[in-house]
């Protein structure tokens, strides 16, 4: 019999993931494993398993059954080691559409929210304060500021929009993006320096490779324009975050709104907790009743369709 495995999850069930297992008639089994030993254990066998950030490394891939195929719940796939897969004839998924919506809707709002400097509205009203220009300085239109988009894909794409709904100019760096999508859209393509130099507000959307951790360091961040904002609800690792906090207590950046971090849940010790105009949220820019539901369901039918065979739908390797 073919073993149907999660190895952990953060949704409160696994339904969806047992019918698609049951119908198969596949074993199924649901774990809440984190650690490299226990997650080899629960998996040791399993011809498909749904992972969310248990870590899939060598050792835990080659325990699994021949062409067995991993299926992470979510974009990303930093925690599950490539290189091993390929050489273990592993395959591997990801569900890269399941909440574009929810993400661009949570990025535009925490650039839109800083951007228009609400925060520290707020604060100069709860501090006694009424009058405008002592509360706030250098509030630029939306119509005026440009922003930058660091990978072009569906979420920056779903962003692009929006932003520009606002009346913001969108330009975006992406060596692989179809330069006519772009320019349908109304959005010019540009080398990764000359985005980071002319974006009133940096949005990142690109996967956590070792070609891209720390991607935006201390010499891009001093690189962006006066007043800059930086968004990120990608992958953590993606911004040195001892090299922001420097940037947001110097105001080499005006703002930033993190939805992601390098360590989660992010540490007491993270020079973050206390950096200047940062607003976080805990990972939760994918998040809705109905976001949740389809990534489920989505990962369950690959689960089924690895199970009968077929023309996996989103295959990284």
């Amino acid at each position: 019999m073919k073993r149907f495995v999660v190895t952990d999850q953060a949704f409160g069930n696994t339904d969806a993931e047992e019918k698609a297992a049951t119908a198969e008639g596949a074993q199924f089994s649901a774990h809440q494993v984190s650690s490299e030993d226990d997650t080899a254990k629960v998996v040791a066998g399993a011809h498909v398993v749904l992972n969310n950030f248990a870590p899939m490394t060598h050792t835990v891939m080659s325990g699994l059954a021949k062409d067995a195929v991993v299926v992470r719940y979510g974009v990303g796939v930093d925690n599950v080691d490539l290189d091993a897969a390929r050489a273990l004839g592993v395959r591997v998924c990801n569900v890269p559409d399941y909440g574009v919506d929810e993400v661009a809707d949570h990025a535009a709002a925490m650039a839109t929210f800083l951007a228009r400097k609400v925060a520290m509205f707020d604060a100069g009203i709860r501090g006694g304060e009424w009058k405008i220009g002592q509360m706030v300085s250098g509030l630029r239109s939306l119509g005026d500021t440009t922003v930058g988009l660091v990978g072009f894909g569906r979420i920056a794409q779903a962003l692009a929009r929006r932003m520009q709904a606002f009346g913001c100019t969108v330009i975006a760096h992406d060596p692989f993006v179809d330069a006519a999508l772009a320019t349908d859209m109304g959005v010019a393509l540009a080398p990764l320096d000359d985005v980071i130099a002319r974006a009133h507000i940096l949005s990142l959307h690109v996967p956590l490779l070792a070609e891209t951790r720390h991607l935006l360091n201390a010499e891009r961040l001093a690189a962006l324009p006066d007043g800059a904002i930086v968004i990120n609800a990608s992958r953590g690792g993606l911004i040195d975050e001892d090299a922001l906090a420097k940037a947001l207590r110097d105001g080499t950046v005006a703002a930033a709104g993190l939805d992601v971090f390098e360590t989660e849940p992010l540490p007491d010790t993270s020079p973050l907790r206390d950096a200047p105009n940062l607003f976080m949220s805990p990972h939760a820019a994918f998040y809705s009743d109905g976001s949740v539901k389809r990534l489920q369901q989505l990962a369950a039918d690959e689960g089924q369709r690895a199970l009968r065979g077929e023309a996996l739908r989103c295959q990284v390797v």
